[in-house]
């Protein structure tokens, strides 16, 4: 299987870029009386701690095992990514009220520095989304802050939409219409990854994973009665872990089982990429034997 090398010097880069839109938001707002610069100012400073959290939540999860902590720090990104999409989903919310407010209350202003910050805006979170675009592929966290960067360009080209319509057409609609087609979007995308971060958070068997299916592969093996008692979880995104246990056939020596338990986790890792396995041997124990039990 091969593993992705998620760097974190992209989202280094990326953060110090929202940090200089932020603060020409910032300055754009009070020069221009503009009010939704001003909260796009907020929205962008609250990416740039999301992309603080999700950086700390990467290094952290590199530090090695210990005695107090025996996985390390490798669910430290699952986390990242269910706050991360937590915000997005709440974020998503509070851009659809304000969009629907702003239909009945528009919200008139000098359009001029509005466009030109929009494009900065484009540009800029533009290039965080390039740089982070092939690691948010193979890591949930950097998936989360993607999406915010993701979300902040889209809102960009719709005030900048907004801005070019309200200084030729005076269509003050168009800014709310597009900031509501942007929340839609935010909140499918957000929900879905809430949804995936919390299943994993949760030990939740991963979906592409059958029980009956390793069940059945298990035992094609010589030597194995039946296995039972089955955990399969995510500990991180890179690493797939089964606890199970296994009742053997025959009443074998240690040095047979070890050579049957190599079997077992050779064929799990092959078939079903879990790469952390471990096994419970058994012989005519009187225990439950069903595939799932209540621990």
């Amino acid at each position: 299987m091969h593993k992705h090398n998620v760097g974190g010097k992209n989202l280094i880069l990326s953060i110090l870029l929202n940090i200089l839109i932020t603060v020409a938001q910032v300055v754009g707002g009070l020069i221009s009386g503009s009010l939704a610069l001003l909260s796009d100012a907020l929205h962008n400073f609250s990416d740039v701690v999301s992309l603080v959290i999700s950086y700390v939540a990467h290094k952290l999860s590199r530090r090695k095992a210990s005695n107090t902590q025996t996985f390390g720090l490798k669910r430290s990104e699952l986390v990242a990514a269910f706050v991360n999409s937590l915000t997005l989903v709440v974020l998503a919310i509070y851009l659809s009220y304000e969009a629907i407010t702003r239909f009945y209350q528009p919200v008139f202003i000098q359009p001029g520095l509005v466009i030109w910050l929009s494009v900065l805006g484009i540009v800029a979170n533009g290039l965080s989304v390039l740089l982070l675009q092939k690691d948010a592929g193979h890591n949930l966290n950097m998936k989360s802050a993607y999406l915010h960067l993701l979300t902040d360009m889209l809102a960009s080209v719709a005030v900048l939409v907004g801005g070019l319509m309200m200084k030729y057409f005076q269509l003050y609609w168009v800014d709310s219409l597009m900031t509501l087609l942007i929340a839609i979007y935010l909140l499918i995308v957000g929900a879905g990854l809430l949804k995936r971060s919390t299943k994993m958070l949760m030990l939740f068997t991963p979906e592409h994973i059958d029980i009956k299916e390793i069940v059945r592969e298990v035992h094609k093996i010589p030597g194995v009665n039946k296995l039972h008692h089955i955990h399969v979880w995510h500990l991180n995104e890179e690493e797939l872990h089964l606890e199970a246990h296994l009742d053997c056939s025959e009443d074998i020596t240690m040095t047979q089982f070890t050579a049957l338990s190599i079997k077992v986790e050779g064929l799990l890792y092959e078939k079903f990429g879990i790469n952390h396995v471990n096994i419970q041997p058994e012989f005519h124990r009187e225990d439950p034997k069903d595939f799932i039990v209540q621990d």
